[in-house]
């Protein structure tokens, strides 16, 4: 039932589309577990980043205005520094953030993530808006920003799915 899905706009479609990376996905687990998991480090740790990433928290607090320090360990044992800010959290359908390397990061992106019942399932919507297009391009070009998207919300999807299954044999 799982499945990933990139959508890109039409220039008419939205002003914003050649900023955007829009990735989405249906996971086996109702949208409370799937939001649970991003409320704290022990469930973040588990599965933030794409495959072969491993991630150590600096600080975390999971509320408006909080903060999320962490360094990303790529596979190849580069280490990539990393800042979000919660700008708002509507639980458990809607989490909207700041990501950049450091809070005074002029490169900063927004990400919006929507989660809604589909069926016993929740699909999760990423949206994420760079502050250009060129930004945008080199994200997913130099930083396979779309391949990496899919793969962190498959890791999301694998985690919760288990929890779900461990909470029924529980």
């Amino acid at each position: 039932m799982a499945g990933t899905r990139q959508e890109t706009g039409a220039g008419a479609e939205s002003a914003t589309a050649e900023r955007e990376i829009v990735i989405s996905r249906v996971i086996d687990a109702s949208p409370e577990l799937v939001f649970e998991a991003f409320t704290e480090v022990r469930h973040l740790s588990r599965w933030w980043g794409p495959d072969g990433f491993t991630t150590t928290t600096r600080s975390f607090e999971f509320r408006e205005g909080g903060e999320w320090v962490f360094v990303l360990h790529g596979p190849d044992g580069t280490d990539y520094s990393e800042w979000i800010r919660w700008t708002r959290i509507v639980p458990p359908e809607r989490i909207e953030l700041l990501h950049g390397e450091t809070r005074d990061d002029p490169n900063a992106f927004e990400s919006v993530l929507t989660l809604a019942a589909d069926g016993a399932a929740t699909r999760i919507v990423m949206r994420t808006l760079f502050p250009t297009k060129e930004l945008r391009d080199e994200a997913a070009e130099k930083y396979h920003a779309i391949e990496g998207g899919e793969q962190t919300l498959g890791n999301l999807a694998a985690y919760v799915t288990d929890l779900a299954r461990k909470a029924v044999e529980g």
